[in-house]
């Protein structure tokens, strides 16, 4: 179930089109070719792969890929084989002599076996093997065929509605791109439902299942959290269990989606809530089943695949498995509703170089001790072993000489990184105030405690070491089903009711996860807002905690959204709270010095220390987020050659309104580059956004610490305890997409709030 997935995993993470749909398009007989892209059924399989092929470079550079990919397949298959069957390693390792060869030197081929010789060596578990294999090839070359089809007519919407050719991809943004797909829709009506598509229609659309699934992560429904000895409690998730989640929740055949945009009737009644908790159980178990079978093939894969990838990159830098990346949960966990992959990717990208700092920042005097003495030992021996092979080359054919050099100067590798750097000192909580400038969530508990060990602990949940993200990939086949069987399957029920709670119907773009809606009013915290609310007529309707998204991610993710869309017309509660925002966070004048003072009055505000000259991290504090803190520069990964990738649109606020304008500052970019320049592309929103970020949580803390030790206590456990009497109905006011039509739950009580922590309560 999971080996497909796996095997483009690292290489792109992308795969968002929707699962078990084509691009189903209706010709109509209209003069003039760009007709023919009049009422597209789905929409969501299209408007994916109109982003995918931006993002991937065009058509040639695509074929290209998963013709590689398909060869990729067949070379790990015949290779493997032929090592295992096709290899004679008793010649090959001088323990006998070839045949009618006695004194002459042993080649190669003396000890590789012919075609005819090596086919007759295969037995029936290695023939099994290979007809499996050649199954799954065959299949997938189907659906390689057939995407390029797609994506042959996605070419040709390219070159003859958009007039974008494939050489000028690169030189045109996302939003351009998003631009021109609107002013289409204006002429064609590719949609039929509505005359015009707004930029959340089209994020709708794309990301719809992202949405559900980052809506569940918020709400720990998924993933699991298990309690490992020795480990403690820790976040598993996997690209083989998210692509079986995935299979069962969203795009399988027997998922609660009838089909890409639309949930199935059942699943908005209350009444059915029993019987479809039942069946998705029983399909649970199923896929477990069917895991666990495969298994040792999945695993089979994994073990070969990850082998041929990674041997020679750690042959020539034994110190990558020591590098640091995100989680598969990190990259989830921290992702905005409506935010695709290239905006999130940017963001972690920026977050690499003070997050890597900060784990380095921590040291174990113990382990630094034991790694200097081991590489005091290990290198004599290594320096001893180099100096003879220098002096006589004949060393090199004794017996393990080579294969003790290249372990130890891998040992060694590893042993270097264990010591620290004596002439770096940092300052944790202004590190992790610069990683949440650029990641923009991380828990409350982890304010003024960046030192500890225990928040240390739970970042590197997010950020991990590339050797435990490959573990957890190479166990993957073993632990899913299990986690499928023991976690997921008891979840049923609360799955069902996340489904009926938190969907709506939008209209012109079908049912969505309600928390991708950006809604403040329903799904927002009054203690992640102003703590003066601008006044209406209507007094907005407080959300429970169960309609609450946590870490306030709504705002967040409204904020971003804006941010990346700046011409996007936002409802009047999300221009109100923009508005709050923009009044606070930037004056009238010297707004350069009060984006400082932002920056520094939160690491201030975590720390509980104030910067003084001289004192470690003094630097770091007064230099905004998005500076180097080193060199007081533009950090290398905000510069970008190419448009593809790039977050926002360019020229970034030309054109828009003061009211539309997001809150942006020219005077910090004259200080950087000059009195007559600006900021560079890309630069103005992601500073604005860092801003904008630590002032939010700021006023959360504010709010938190307001209440007292018994209230703040209660508003982080309050969700384990509190059972409001009825569930908000799930009927909205659709964002700038229209009306929106859910379903009530009427007097039931709410399903997914924790009686207990990580347990989640099953109404009888």
């Amino acid at each position: 179930m999971e080996a497909s997935y796996q095997q483009f995993a690292d290489a792109d993470d992308s795969e968002d089109t929707p699962q078990g749909s084509g691009i189903m398009i209706h010709f109509v007989p209209e003069s003039g070719k760009a007709a023919r892209w009049n009422h597209i059924e789905d929409l969501d399989s299209f408007f994916s792969k109109v982003y995918q092929y931006h993002q991937k470079h065009g058509f040639i550079v695509m074929a290209v890929h998963e013709f590689f990919g398909l060869f990729q397949f067949v070379f790990v298959v015949i290779f493997s084989a032929y090592l295992f069957y096709c290899v004679d390693y008793e010649i090959l390792f001088k323990n006998k002599s070839p045949p009618n060869k006695t004194n002459e030197k042993v080649s190669l081929s003396d000890a590789l076996l012919g075609c005819h010789e090596c086919v007759e060596t295969f037995d029936t578990k290695i023939w099994c093997i290979m007809i499996i294999a050649a199954i799954f090839w065959l299949l997938r070359a189907v659906k390689v065929f057939y995407h390029l089809f797609q994506y042959y007519d996605v070419k040709a919407f390219y070159n003859v509605a958009l007039k974008i050719n494939d050489g000028d991809l690169d030189n045109v943004t996302w939003h351009e791109v998003q631009k021109r797909v609107r002013e289409v829709q204006l002429e064609q009506q590719m949609c039929i439902h509505k005359k015009d598509l707004t930029q959340l229609d089209i994020y709708h659309r794309i990301l719809r299942f992202k949405n559900y699934l980052v809506a569940m992560v918020n709400k720990n429904l998924l993933p699991v959290k298990l309690n490992i000895p020795l480990m403690g409690e820790t976040v598993y998730l996997t690209h083989g269990l998210k692509y079986n989640i995935e299979f069962l929740l969203f795009w399988g055949p027997w998922s609660p989606f009838e089909n890409n945009w639309h949930l199935k009737e059942e699943y908005k009644k209350v009444n059915r809530r029993h019987d479809l908790a039942q069946m998705l159980s029983k399909m649970i178990t199923y896929v477990a089943i069917a895991n666990l079978l495969l298994c040792p093939l999945i695993l089979l894969w994994q073990i070969l695949y990850s082998f041929f990838s990674y041997a020679e990159i750690i042959k020539r830098e034994p110190g990558v498995l020591g590098a640091r990346c995100w989680s598969l949960y990190g990259k989830i966990y921290l992702r905005h509703f409506n935010e695709l992959d290239h905006e999130l990717n940017a963001r972690l990208n920026r977050a690499y170089r003070p997050g890597s700092k900060y784990m380095n920042s921590f040291t174990d005097p113990l382990m630094t001790v034991i790694a200097r003495n081991l590489l005091f030992v290990g290198g004599s021996i290594a320096a001893v072993l180099i100096f003879l092979t220098v002096y006589d080359e004949d060393v090199l054919n004794v017996e393990y000489v080579f294969t003790i050099i290249s372990v130890m100067i891998a040992v060694l590798a590893v042993l270097r990184n264990l010591i620290p750097d004596e002439n770096m000192v940092w300052c944790p909580e202004v590190l992790l105030t610069q990683v949440l400038s650029q990641v923009h969530y991380i828990p409350d508990s982890w304010r003024g405690k960046a030192h500890t060990s225990k928040v240390r602990q739970e970042f590197a949940q997010l950020f991990q070491f590339k050797a435990i993200y490959l573990l957890s990939e190479l166990l993957s086949p073993i632990v899913t089903p299990l986690i499928l069987l023991f976690y997921i399957k008891p979840k049923a029920l609360d799955i069902v009711d996340f489904y009926r709670n938190f969907t709506v119907e939008v209209v012109g773009v079908g049912d969505v996860c309600s928390f991708a809606q950006m809604d403040v009013r329903r799904h927002g915290n009054p203690m992640w807002q102003s703590a003066q609310p601008v006044p209406e007529p209507n007094p907005p309707a407080q959300p429970n905690q169960y309609t609450q998204a946590e870490d306030g991610k709504t705002e967040l993710s409204l904020l971003h959204f804006t941010m990346m869309n700046p011409d996007w017309q936002p409802p009047v509660e999300a221009r109100d709270f923009m508005a709050g925002i923009r009044s606070r966070i930037v004056q009238p004048t010297n707004a350069a010095t009060r984006q400082h003072d932002i920056f520094n009055s939160y690491a201030v505000g975590m720390s509980g220390v104030s910067p003084r000259p001289g004192m470690a991290g003094a630097s770091q504090m007064a230099a905004p987020p998005f500076l180097d803190s080193e060199n007081d520069d533009i950090t290398p990964s905000m510069i970008r050659t190419g448009l593809t990738r790039a977050e926002g649109p360019l020229p970034f606020g030309l054109g828009l309104t003061n009211q539309q304008q997001p809150f942006m500052d020219y005077s910090l970019g004259a200080s950087v580059f000059g009195a007559d320049s600006v900021l560079p592309e890309g630069v103005s929103i992601t500073h604005d956004m860092n801003n904008s970020t630590l002032y939010l949580h700021d006023l959360h803390h504010r709010h938190v610490r307001r209440r007292g030790p018994q209230q703040r206590e209660m508003n982080v456990w309050q969700r384990h305890t509190t059972q409001p009497s009825s569930v908000v109905s799930s009927t909205v006011a659709g964002a700038g997409a229209g009306a929106v039509a859910g379903t009530s739950s009427g007097s039931e009580r709410t399903p997914l709030l924790l009686t207990a922590p990580n347990t989640y309560y099953n109404p009888s």
